[in-house]
């Protein structure tokens, strides 16, 4: 893993801990291993590598999107496009209870602009043609589904895969309006 990658590691990490607003670069730095300058090489504020840590995400979002933008608009697509985010969420988990946790953080970001423009092009892509109210707001629940379910992970799954096929399987019925 290169320097860029551990920083962002680490922080995410001291974020959960002490939260975003009492984490320094100092602390970031100490907990690597590494010099503060080392940490200014590659960020100069918390908020870059909170936005590195959004962009990160994001392209793999990006990903799921242009891909989902090549397909023919039906029912399996979007399953498979829920599959994927759904996905792309389990790994990042940890990036996803801190915004959460953290909405204040974000506020003040570019990245989390490009966050919220990046929901609005998944959700526009599990939508079917013209949708109605019903099926928009069944797509931006089972959206919010992906993100919150993983707050539930410690009271209430036994694994990480118990949790992951619950909470697609939950998002999927919100899309077909099974739920």
């Amino acid at each position: 893993m290169d320097t860029r990658t551990r920083i962002m590691v680490e922080a995410l990490d001291l974020f959960a801990e002490r939260g975003y607003g009492e984490t320094s670069l100092r602390e970031i730095a100490e907990r690597i291993g590494i010099t503060k300058a080392a940490v200014y090489y590659h960020f100069k504020t918390k908020d870059d590598i909170l936005n590195g840590l959004l962009d990160t995400m994001g392209q793999q979002i990006d990903e799921i999107i242009a891909w989902g933008q090549t397909q023919p608009r039906t029912a399996e697509t979007r399953e498979e496009i829920a599959r994927r985010y759904s996905a792309r969420i389990r790994e990042g988990a940890k990036v996803m209870r801190f915004l959460h946790e953290n909405q204040t953080a974000l506020r003040s970001i570019d990245a989390g602009a490009r966050f919220r423009e990046r929901m609005g092009r998944l959700h526009d892509l599990l939508v079917g043609e013209d949708p109605d109210l019903a099926e928009r707001l069944r797509a931006l629940t089972a959206i919010m589904t992906m993100h919150a379910g993983w707050m539930l992970r410690e009271q209430h799954a036994t694994s990480d895969q118990q949790m992951s096929d619950t909470i697609l399987e939950v998002a999927l019925e919100l899309l077909n309006g099974k739920a």
